[in-house]
């Protein structure tokens, strides 16, 4: 049996969604199972070890196998018996039916039932969806296929590749000999809604570097750059770092945190790698739900400034951005000594490299 996963195109939908992707494993463990995705999900889920065959999918890409048609010809050579389309998106369920596949399964959403052999209905109250955490809403498609229980824990992996990379990172910021290491993800792909004001993690920064033994690293990808070196130099303290200078992945974004004693981020996709890594996690939320992204993590804390307008799930906001800016650094200091306090190191498996 030939079996397709068309993987999330979010950092974070996808690192929620490996606990699907074992239940899809144990379930059809005689199956070859094919894995579609985007270039960004493959770093994501390098290492893994999910898939016997692993598609990269980038309609615009400049390497023709990566092509729309290209993946749809590749995959009609594998004949797919049957495919799970995780994302919602039309196009995703088009790929699958264009490529043959005999069976279809992916919720009923974004128009696209007809292409579906197996359609499911999303919970909705009404005509508004139901927020609803990812990582079920993953699960119960592979549930709905038959497949075994499987727990809640996400899980992801480092390449040497990645930590050869965080060693560099770790010498070049002197971070081995810190008695303890904060990381800080500032950014936001989904909108500048989800952002916490970049005085208000300078703030932060400064005052977690001025702790005997503590350093902070500020994370931040391709396009996030000036504002991780914005929070730098608005902190002004040489205990304060970021992955500004150096040549940026998801796979030293996942190495970083894996070594790390607390991460502190915004709602996206990085946090997620906490997480999968068993690493302590402050969240900040503004504009969204957090019902849509819950863990079931038990070293996670959620903070959110109750507002009137909120959460709205709007990408950029119009009127002052309250739910974030009224989000107090100092508030965000406590619970961080808190968690420091609750999850020290020496109770969890050590994560820098010998």
């Amino acid at each position: 049996m030939n079996v397709l996963v068309v993987c999330p195109n979010w950092v974070g939908d996808a690192v929620m969604a490996t606990p699907a992707l074992r239940a899809l494993r144990r379930g059809f463990s005689g199956a070859r199972i094919v894995g579609l995705m985007r270039p960004v999900i493959a770093d994501v889920l390098d290492g893994l070890g999910c898939f016997d065959v692993s598609l990269v999918w980038k309609p615009r890409s400049k390497q023709r196998s990566e092509r729309t048609w290209s993946v749809i010809k590749a995959l009609r050579r594998e004949r797919i018996d049957l495919a799970v389309l995780l994302p919602n998106s039309f196009h995703s369920a088009a790929v699958a039916w264009l490529a043959g596949a005999r069976r279809r399964v992916g919720y009923r959403r974004d128009g696209r039932g007809w292409l579906l052999t197996d359609a499911i209905e999303p919970l909705k109250a009404g005509r508004r969806f139901v927020p609803t955490p990812v990582i079920d809403y993953y699960l119960e498609l592979a549930y709905y296929l038959g497949c075994p229980r499987e727990s809640y824990r996400l899980s992801l992996a480092t390449t040497p590749a990645d930590e050869q990379a965080a060693d560099r990172v770790w010498t070049a910021c002197r971070l081995g000999t810190a008695e303890r290491v904060v990381v800080l993800n500032p950014g936001a792909a989904y909108g500048l809604a989800k952002c916490w004001p970049t005085e208000h993690f300078a703030d932060l920064a400064r005052n977690l570097a001025r702790m005997h033994g503590t350093q902070v690293l500020v994370l931040c990808g391709p396009t996030e750059r000036t504002m991780a070196q914005t929070i730098v130099q608005e902190a002004d303290y040489p205990s304060v770092h970021s992955l500004a200078d150096f040549p940026v992945s998801i796979g030293l974004s996942k190495a970083c945190v894996r070594r790390c004693d607390l991460m502190i981020a915004t709602d996206s996709g990085p946090r997620h790698l906490a997480a999968a890594f068993d690493v302590p996690v402050i969240t900040l939320f503004g504009p969204t739900h957090i019902e849509w992204s819950e863990t079931y993590f038990d070293k996670a804390l959620h903070l959110q400034k109750k507002v009137p307008c909120g959460p709205c799930q709007l990408r950029e906001c119009p009127l002052d951005h309250r739910c974030m800016r009224e989000l107090e650094p100092e508030q965000v200091l406590r619970s961080a000594l808190d968690m420091l306090d609750r999850f020290p190191r020496e109770a969890r498996p050590l994560r820098r490299p010998a």
